[in-house]
């Protein structure tokens, strides 16, 4: 099962990939664009990963109107933060100082189904996961 990768691509070919390892206690889901020339990425914990796609419905529901930020603080700090303008998109930030990932809008619907199946595959992975020793 573990690792698992899965690719969304958009009507002009473009790849959101989404990746799920095991790690010490659970699991880390890996975002990126591998498609642009800097491949941007973000990591996310099950918990993140389940409020981003949360963060996507609310802003699909939201739309064409703003959505507060939602913060996680727990685990892995993120920040999701709703774009209107020009084109919807969502901004997820790691850190002070990081540039945030965006998603653009037209990945939300199939990353949202994905993100439903990465969070129940992970759910009761600090359960199963065997102890590394690094």
């Amino acid at each position: 099962m573990f690792p698992r990768i899965r690719e969304i691509v958009d009507e002009n070919g473009d790849r959101l990939r989404v990746s799920v390892i095991v790690d010490q206690g659970g699991a880390l889901i890996t975002l990126e664009l591998p498609d642009r020339p800097d491949v941007p990425q973000v990591v996310l914990d099950p918990l993140g990963a389940e409020l981003l796609g949360s963060f996507i419905m609310s802003a699909r529901l939201a739309l064409p109107h703003g959505l507060p930020d939602e913060d996680s603080q727990r685990g892995l700090p993120r920040r999701f933060h709703l774009v209107v303008a020009p084109l919807p998109l969502i901004e997820v930030t790691q850190g002070l100082r990081a540039d945030p990932f965006q998603v653009p809008a037209r990945y939300w619907d199939k990353l949202y189904a994905e993100l439903c199946l990465v969070v129940a595959h992970t759910r009761d992975l600090g359960w199963n996961v065997p102890v590394r020793v690094h």
